[in-house]
């Protein structure tokens, strides 16, 4: 785990936001109609969604979510054309356990 992309992530506010709605995202978006039945009910919430929730430019949206994946604390998953992101709970987790010991 890399702490330092980690907090560099949770420095800014959208982002926050972002992973909060992915704790519980049939709570804060739409169903994801394109996903197949078996990766229903895993989190997966598509980025065009994300981005339409987040109130910021598509290529703004991207590179949040990509700073954010490779801080390892949400996972993809291309499915066609479509980009689906979810958390990692485990590194997330682990952020949480690491951050009560200091």
């Amino acid at each position: 785990m890399n702490m330092d992309a980690i907090f560099k992530v949770l420095a800014n506010p959208v982002r926050v936001r972002i992973l909060s709605w992915l704790k519980d995202p049939d709570a804060h978006f739409p169903p994801m109609i394109h996903l197949p039945d078996e990766e229903q009910g895993k989190g997966y919430v598509c980025v065009g969604v994300i981005q339409e929730k987040a109130g910021v430019t598509q290529s703004t949206v991207s590179h949040y979510l990509n700073l954010m994946k490779q801080a390892e604390l949400l996972s993809c998953q291309r499915i066609g054309q479509w980009t689906y992101y979810r958390r990692n709970e485990e590194v997330l987790r682990k952020t949480a356990d690491y951050i009560a010991n200091l």
